[in-house]
């Protein structure tokens, strides 16, 4: 049996069914005249026990264009065969049934169809999915939805089909149901989405052709205007129903009441959707268009990328940053502030001002070192004189209690509590020794003494006046406790019961089903990983037990319910340990031993061992003690409790879950997070005088509940980041690294400021921002997707003006064509019957776009001539002859006039430049406009573009020609013959390495003095290369090639090496499978200084690039030259990390990452490129395994961890 389209097992039967369709003998469309109806398919039984397969049943000539078996459930049983241009339904035993829905189907086959009245559609790349035992969705590939009702007879045999176009969407590459009535759309050119689907009212469907529903997701534009829908629907609506079929066949299978028919109409709607910049197909870096002045003046210059993704209706320009850029209000220069926080407060009690100030921030105290400095923050910004707060110390904390009513600041010698400016209660607090540390859950506050000692203060409310009561609570006062933080839960997961589970509402014997599935889960980690395992289930208020009527209420429910918050305090001590204890009670309820080892599971000791009674004093290697200890609660309603620990020089971030055993039913899960922190303390200020004894513990990591809308932590170091965590649930951490490093951090909402932040930086400036809002935060990257309605294909920026060109498409149906007569074309148009589908079109056109709106600059817009297609586009440095000399900044552009396959084809070369012009009133943005240069036709279609010593290379056809612009016109040069069709090409001084689409590449080199062009070394071995780029490292020059079987290759030119044939042949140096095609590449200058300090400099980095690639799945990446010491450190940590941990799926890295290729080559897979991903996650072992890790491979854990730290740093663009 050859060439199988699809497998299925069918529904009914007693023994498993498999369903085969094939293809005996192929056939193609232009072939169907001679040899149609080729598609077969069989229905195998398989009888496992006896090992026979009898062909149980089988139909031949099915259209040829047959694609896919859909099988049918029961009551209906069956198959649909669903062809480009026809659907058909089969059975076993009862005649096949089959609609054409194009009038192509007619000519290209004999099998007998009848037209589907008012359906014009073709199912070529549709995707289904089953709504209902006799409904299912079709997703075609435009992106309309249309429902598919099956009607049958008292027999149960399919004698009907009705088609209803329900809505337009994204372009789907799978289509899969959710739940009851959720429709997922996967999709590979868009965003993919989340739609409910509702079904309409019986007696609304007449109304339904009135207007077609949009489903696209829509980043807050408005959606386009409303498509006006054929009235396919009218003539059956009219009628009566029943009427739709033929009255013969009702006769014959019983009286037409059995067989009344109800359509039912859908309506979808988007409840959520996943971003996707995928496919990208150009990439172009530019500057971004707000960059605050503070740091318009920075060492290293900001850059942005864009990069063109999806197609056709679902085209957008990505706007992509790696860093954020906050936007500054204001700056102010305040030295010697150590800690500031800010705290919800009034100035006075008057109601009417309350609304509108409401949580926002009135008060901002800034801590020095022996005083502190109080600021009234409303419509400016002032110094308070006279107030309740306490200003001759340094504040150790302060913060608000009581939602919000009230104010506690935490001196070294005392607490304060105030309203507003008054202070209401001031608590003298005399442990023996200065409190260092404070923190606080409302109602309670936590203070920590230098010595370890703990007191806990609690906020009550008698007869309308607000009082703190002391208690000293009670731990052990050895080992010492270094650091603690005070928790107010309301996920429900710290809990002491296990949640009651939904089985009430389940029979008994699915309540067997369901036991062991828990218990399965304890030790299964991917479960967790993936979410779907009990352990993040709320629990469910227990349901009285009732009878079988009731219906089941939806599983997502009982994630709605209140939750009582509970109170909870963590304390670390020195010996390592971490301890949680319940508020008030202070009873300990959970232990952790070897805290801050960076275990990938955190579980409570209690549950195995009892406790020591003599306390040890052991102290921990210093870089393994905790720092700092945060628990928060973030996502969605405070849903997903996430521990931070912070020691010297790394931060972990743990995640709690629910776990079915020991006394609080949870346990910690380790994240990836991918933040290389840097150094995360204070450093003295200079290194030789002693750290100041009662130094207050400055927290580092500040959690923020509404910074433009988004709650999470920030973590100030000296390379600053962000860790957000939305509704959606993905963790997503975003450096800010453009200030340097960030000392001190709080959330600031202020009239002027909405939901803004303040923070330190370490030239002690207090800078006032918010963040950037047209960005989204929740994605790997900041990204802002702009759509454009159209397909992109091309992208480059225009330094001198400061705008991105932009070649768009547009396809609309074509009706005439033309064809060759013997010695030239004429122009046919074509008149075929209505229900001929007419092939697409592309029509092309150039744009400019502005990155200050992101949107196309009125008046720049150019079409281009029908029937020619854009095959490259560059920004190109061309020397000018004429008024003035020197080079100067041209949009080239090449195009083909692609009028088929019997015609020549042609090509056009043309040059714009943009100029400035007096802008229209009102339209600041029209100040650029296009200016052509030249555009003639050539002797070839224009393939590929770039420069060369200002000169104008061009690939027309096999040729490549050298060009001067001379007086608005193109004079030639040079030219040289190549392989068979090239299609990029890239200049360095007067190289050009060029690449054809099956022959690999080639080097050429230009000669000015001689003006020749002659052939340098090529690969010898065939390749289709995608696309290329140079890799630079100071002297050395490389070759990037990727190519078709996602490979990356790097070729070198070395004449004195023997396989070289003396420089012929270039030679390939280092190979890696990426696993995704990629289309485009580009370059960029290493970073030489820290982030952190100017001072620090890369040793080797001056000289060296950073080859960047945008991927076909949406993925960016790098790759980057290393030195020989640097690649063999981490080569041979490579090495054990395959052996060493544990990988997806349990696959190999090594074999994966090797070189792969359908034709055999001769010669080793050259390898020689290191997989950065395999070597990065040597930074989430837990500590023990990092030290055993580096003893294997003989070197230092700070050594493995400096090398990786550089090269992210080198990399740290964007």
């Amino acid at each position: 049996m050859d060439n199988v389209i699809d497998l299925q097992f069918l529904h009914g039967y007693y023994e498993p069914t498999l369903l085969i369709l094939y293809e005996p003998v192929r056939t193609f469309s232009g072939r169907i005249a001679v040899r149609q109806d080729t598609c077969a398919m069989v229905a195998i039984s398989l009888n496992i026990q006896q090992r026979v397969h009898p062909i149980i049943w089988s139909v031949s000539n099915l259209p040829f264009d047959c694609y896919q078996a859909v099988p049918v459930k029961k009551p209906l049983g069956g198959t649909l065969i669903m062809a480009v241009n026809s659907l058909i339904y089969l059975n076993q035993s009862i005649p096949p049934y089959g609609v054409s829905l194009n009038s192509l189907a007619d000519t290209s086959t004999n099998f007998p169809l009848r037209p589907q009245d008012g359906v014009k559609i073709s199912l070529e790349g549709a995707q289904v999915a089953f709504l209902s035992a006799d409904r299912l969705v079709i997703s075609l590939k435009s992106g309309e939805l249309y429902v598919l009702s099956l009607f049958a007879d008292s027999m149960r045999s399919v004698r009907g089909f009705h088609f209803d176009k329900a809505a337009a969407s994204v372009l789907t590459s799978c289509v899969c149901m959710c739940e009851d009535n959720y429709l997922f759309l996967g999709s590979r050119l868009g965003n993919s989405l989340l739609l409910r689907f509702t079904e309409k009212e019986p007696e609304t469907i007449k109304s339904l052709d009135d207007g077609e529903i949009n489903i696209e997701d829509n980043d807050n534009e408005e959606p386009p205007a409303k498509k006006a829908k054929q009235d396919f629907l009218g003539d059956w609506m009219a009628s009566d129903v029943l009427d739709i079929k033929d009255p013969e066949e009702l006769e014959v299978y019983g009286s037409e009441t059995h067989t009344s028919i109800q359509i039912t109409s859908y309506i979808f709607e988007v409840c959520d959707s996943l971003l996707n910049i995928g496919p990208c197909g150009n990439i172009s870096m530019g500057e971004p268009a707000f960059l605050s002045e503070e740091f318009a003046h920075n060492q290293n210059p900001d850059v942005e990328l864009v990069t063109t993704s999806g197609y056709g209706k679902n085209g957008a320009l990505c706007v992509l940053q790696r860093s954020i850029r906050p936007q500054v209000v204001t700056t102010f220069e305040l030295p010697g502030c150590e800690d500031m926080w800010t705290v919800i407060g009034s100035l006075n009690n008057d109601e009417q001002v309350k609304s509108e100030t409401e949580g926002s921030h009135a008060f901002l105290i800034l801590s020095q070192e022996d005083s502190t400095m109080v600021l009234q923050t409303g419509q400016e910004i002032n110094e308070v004189d006279q107030s309740g707060f306490s200003t001759q110390g340094s504040t150790v904390f302060a913060g608000n209690l009581g939602a919000n009513r009230y104010i506690v600041q935490v001196t070294q010698m005392g607490v304060r509590l105030l309203q507003g400016i008054e202070q209401i209660q001031h608590m003298p607090i005399d442990l023996g020794c200065p409190i260092v540390h404070a923190s606080c859950a409302d109602p309670y506050v936590i203070l920590l003494s230098e010595d370890g000692q703990v007191m806990l203060l609690t906020l009550r409310e008698v007869r309308g006046t607000a009082k703190l009561h002391a208690q000293t609570a009670n731990l052990l006062f050895r080992p010492q406790i270094e650091a603690l933080c005070a928790y107010r839960d309301v996920s429900g997961i710290f809990t002491t019961q296990l949640p009651e589970s939904a089985e009430d509402e389940q029979t008994e014997e699915e309540h067997n089903v369901e036991e062991p599935s828990i218990i399965g889960n304890i030790d299964n980690e991917d479960d967790l990983l993936y979410g779907d395992a009990p352990a993040f289930q709320m629990p469910t208020p227990s349901h009285p037990k009732t009878d079988g009527t009731t219906k089941k209420i939806p599983w997502w429910q009982k994630h709605l319910q209140e939750i009582k918050p509970t109170y909870w305090l963590l304390v670390y001590r020195d010996s390592g340990t971490l301890e949680i204890y319940s508020l008030p009670d202070l009873r300990l309820s959970y232990l952790i031993r070897n805290f801050g080892y960076g275990q990938y599971m955190l579980h409570d000791s209690m549950e195995s061992t009892t406790l020591q009674s003599a306390p040890i004093n052991e102290t921990l290697n210093p870089e393994l003690q905790v720092r700092e200890v945060l628990m928060v609660a973030l996502g969605h309603h405070g849903n997903r409790p996430m521990l931070l620990v912070r020691l010297d020089s790394e931060l972990q971030i743990y995640q709690a879950y629910k776990y079915p055993k020991g006394h609080l039913k949870l346990r910690f899960k380790k994240l990836d997070h991918g933040i290389i922190p840097g150094h995360l303390s204070r450093k003295p200020k200079e290194e030789d005088v002693p750290v100041n004894a009662n130094e207050t513990r400055i927290c580092m990591m500040r959690y923020f509940s509404n910074i433009a809308g988004y709650n999470g932590v920030f973590i100030c170091s000296d390379y600053p980041h962000w860790i957000f965590l939305t509704g959606r649930g993905e963790l997503r951490t975003h450096p800010m690294g453009i200030d340097g490093s960030v000392t001190s951090f709080a959330a600031f909402n202020n009239i002027n400021c909405p939901q803004g932040f303040l923070y330190f930086n370490r030239k002690e400036e207090l800078r006032i921002c918010v963040l950037p809002t047209h960005l989204s935060y929740d994605a790997p990257w900041p990204v802002r997707k702009v759509p454009l309605r159209c397909t992109p294909h091309f992208v480059t920026y225009h330094l001198e003006s400061k705008t991105y060109c932009v070649i768009t498409s547009t396809s609309e149906p074509l009706k005439s064509y033309y064809r060759f007569n013997g010695e030239d074309k004429e122009f046919t148009e074509e008149d075929r019957p209505e229900r001929f589908l007419y092939p697409s079109q592309e029509q092309f056109c150039i744009v400019l776009f502005s990155p200050v709106s992101w949107e196309t600059i009125p008046n720049t817009k150019i079409e281009l001539d029908q029937w020619e297609h854009v095959t490259c586009l560059k920004n190109v440095s061309l020397a000018y002859e004429g008024t003035r000399s020197g080079l100067k900044g041209y949009i080239v552009l090449g195009t083909n006039y692609n009028y088929g396959e019997d015609i020549t084809s042609r090509g056009r070369i043309l040059i714009f430049d943009i100029i400035e012009v007096v802008p229209e009133p009102g339209q600041p943005l029209t100040k650029n406009r296009f200016k052509q240069i030249y555009a003639k036709e050539q002797k070839g279609p224009i393939t590929a573009i770039t420069q060369v010593s200002g000169f104008l290379v061009t690939a027309v056809g096999q040729k490549i020609y050298i060009w001067q612009l001379k007086d608005n016109d193109l004079v030639g040069i040079a030219f040289i013959d190549t392989q068979i069709y090239i299609h990029q090409m890239l200049s360095i001084k007067s190289l050009i390495l060029i690449a054809d689409v099956y022959k690999s590449i080639s080097l050429l080199r230009f000669q000015e003095k001689c003006r020749t062009l002659s052939l340098v070394s090529r690969d010898f071995r065939p390749a289709e290369v995608y696309t290329i780029e140079y890799l630079i490292d100071n002297t050395n020059l490389g070759f990037l090639i990727a190519d078709g079987e996602s490979n990356l290759a790097l070729f070198m030119y070395q004449p004195e090496s023997r396989e070289s044939l003396g420089g012929q042949k270039l030679i390939r140096k280092a190979d890696f499978h990426l696993g995704q095609k990629i289309n485009t590449f580009f370059r960029i200058k290493c970073r030489v200084t820290d982030v952190a300090s100017d001072k620090k400099h890369f040793s080797d980095a001056d000289k060296k690039h950073v080859t960047m690639y945008a991927s076909l799945d949406g993925s960016l990446g790098y790759v980057l030259p290393v030195p020989e010491k640097t690649y063999r450190r981490l080569l041979m940590l490579q090495n054990v990390l395959v052996t060493h941990i544990c990988h997806i799926a349990g696959l190999n890295p090594k074999a994966y990452r090797t070189y792969k290729s359908y034709v055999r080559n001769q010669g080793n897979p050259a390898r020689g490129i290191i997989d950065g991903d395999l070597v990065w996650r040597y930074l989430s072992l837990p500590n023990n395994e990092k030290a055993d890790v580096a003893k294997k491979i003989g070197t230092r854990v700070q050594e493995i961890i400096e090398d990786i730290t550089e090269i992210d740093r080198q990399t740290a663009h964007f």
